[in-house]
């Protein structure tokens, strides 16, 4: 039996409606992300989960609450997979930061994996902690299902990480809405993709 890790991005905030830079910014979930962490743990109860690994951030600890409820497990937080540092364009939305930061801004579109946002993080300093804590889980779990709660970038750069693709395109090669989930089974021959953003758990009201 192979392990199968299922990545959960939490579901709607604030600064996701907006499309405003939430990385160690710390909004809750919208009415509507609740709903949709309310949705994937009813879609999800009756999957024989071994583990909840959860971003420690209040939006990730916030879509785990139903799950965990549901099936009783305790969320194993872990801090390698909260969310990519925008330092200083944390909160703003892109057209300010490509106003008030256009050098900066251009730099991190041309190449993200090794340009940060000032005071920030590059994708290759994500993957490096996020990378531990898949590490951690491959050792702890051999074979079963297991869900990791987590971000946008981080999901991305960790999906790009394993599936030996270009760090630098994170955000030019994989979509990954609100509230969607991505399964990657470990087998014989290393990580393979199995579905990307799904989002098939919610209602259509949901999906807009």
């Amino acid at each position: 039996m192979s392990l199968n890790l299922y990545f959960l991005r939490h579901g709607e905030t604030t600064h996701s409606q907006d499309d405003a830079f939430c990385g160690t910014t710390d909004p809750a979930l919208t009415e509507r992300g609740e709903k949709m962490a309310e949705a994937f743990a009813n879609a999800y109860q009756g999957m024989n989960w071994a583990a909840i690994y959860v971003s420690p951030l209040l939006r990730t600890r916030q879509t785990a609450q139903p799950i965990c409820k549901a099936t009783g497990l305790e969320p194993q937080l872990r801090e390698g997979i909260q969310e990519m540092n925008f330092g200083l364009w944390e909160g703003q939305n892109r057209d300010r930061v490509q106003r008030d930061y256009l050098q900066e801004y251009v730099c991190w579109l041309t190449e993200p994996a090794w340009n940060a946002p000032p005071e920030g993080e590059t994708a290759v300093q994500v993957a490096s902690r996020a990378s531990l804590v898949i590490a951690e889980i491959e050792d702890r779990h051999e074979s079963g299902n297991v869900l990791l709660i987590s971000h946008k970038s981080t999901i991305r750069i960790l999906l790009c990480s394993l599936l030996g693709l270009d760090l630098g395109r994170y955000r030019d090669r994989i979509e990954m809405p609100v509230s969607s989930v991505s399964v990657i089974k470990f087998d014989l021959y290393g990580p393979m993709l199995q579905r990307l953003g799904d989002r098939a758990h919610l209602p259509e009201d949901l999906r807009v």
